[in-house]
């Protein structure tokens, strides 16, 4: 696959990343058998060896043993930790955490970010992770204590770079106001079933400030990739079925599969959207990497606009 810079710093990653949140089988850990760290493992070191360089990781995902796998994945596999590019999120803390009482909230405080860091590290088995996020934004955050801790990592050598996830342009820009080093990322939901990102300024402030898209659910959760289907009580679904359609007319034309068509739409655009590949299926985190290969026309790229807005365009 080709590269891309990320953002304003020196790392470089493949055109499509590749998510880790359903390595470990299952959210709970008290279910995850030898067998599903064995088929987590299989998929990590799938996608490494069909070229992805970035893996997007959270503290959340498996509740913390999605990030032990791949930290098994990297002894196993020699030369794997030198060459990839990890992220990983932090800030959503479940219910009942710490207390019987505790709601299901978001947490930027300082104390939380440091504690999570440690952990995600500590499963990893990395000194530094290459890119810390902010999961979802936290209606209390403190963007001079948040601002500050990121520094503190940074001089301990923890983390290399930063970015959010899921903010809108206004809370990114409050944050970077305080922070000393670029916010590289912004890890939003971006496909034909999710436009916002082209409306609300999120794609403009990327463009603007050289800021990475990571496109999370670039398949809508599987319906827009290859046998996917839009369930019944889909609030588009007359519409989605009128985007699956194209897509499969279009991925004839093309010759290639549902899902290449529509991640190869998101890496049409200029701002350098990033698709997060989320299936565990070998074949499947393979086929997704000839979207690289495919550059639509730019008539089709609007048709497939249209037919996701499910109406013509003012």
């Amino acid at each position: 696959m080709r590269t891309q810079r990320i953002g304003k710093s020196r790392l470089v990653s493949t055109r499509l990343a590749y998510g880790c949140m359903r390595v470990a089988g299952t959210w709970e850990p008290k279910e995850v058998t030898p067998e599903k760290i064995a088929a987590g493992k299989k998929a990590i070191v799938a996608a490494y060896e069909a070229g992805y360089t970035l893996f997007d990781h959270a503290d959340i995902y498996g509740r913390g043993e999605c990030e032990a796998i791949h930290g098994l994945a990297l002894k196993d596999v020699r030369g794997m930790k030198e060459r990839i590019v990890i992220a990983t999120k932090c800030g959503i803390r479940f219910a009942r955490d710490p207390k019987p009482t505790s709601p299901h909230r978001y947490d930027f405080s300082a104390e939380h970010i440091l504690r999570s860091c440690e952990g995600s590290l500590k499963r990893l088995g990395v000194e530094r992770i290459d890119i810390y996020l902010l999961h979802r934004p936290d209606v209390l955050m403190n963007p001079e204590e948040v601002g500050a801790v990121f520094e503190k990592l940074k001089k301990q050598g923890k983390v290399r770079e930063f970015g959010v996830s899921n903010f809108l342009p206004s809370q990114l820009t409050a944050l970077q106001s305080v922070c000393s080093s670029p916010l590289i990322v912004n890890q939003v939901e971006i496909h034909l079933g999710r436009l916002n990102c082209f409306s609300d300024g999120t794609l403009d402030q990327c463009l603007t400030e050289k800021i990475t898209p990571l496109s999370w659910s670039p398949l809508g959760g599987g319906f827009l990739g290859t046998g996917g289907v839009v369930k019944e009580d889909h609030p588009r679904r007359k519409v989605m079925l009128g985007v699956q359609k194209l897509l499969d007319e279009l991925a004839k034309a093309y010759g290639v599969s549902r899902t290449v068509m529509a991640l190869a739409w998101l890496l049409k655009h200029p701002s350098g959207i990033i698709p997060i590949v989320g299936s565990t299926k070998p074949e499947h985190i393979k086929d997704a990497t000839k979207a690289d290969e495919v550059d639509i026309d730019r008539e089709d790229w609007y048709r497939l606009l249209e037919a996701a807005r499910g109406e013509p365009l003012p």
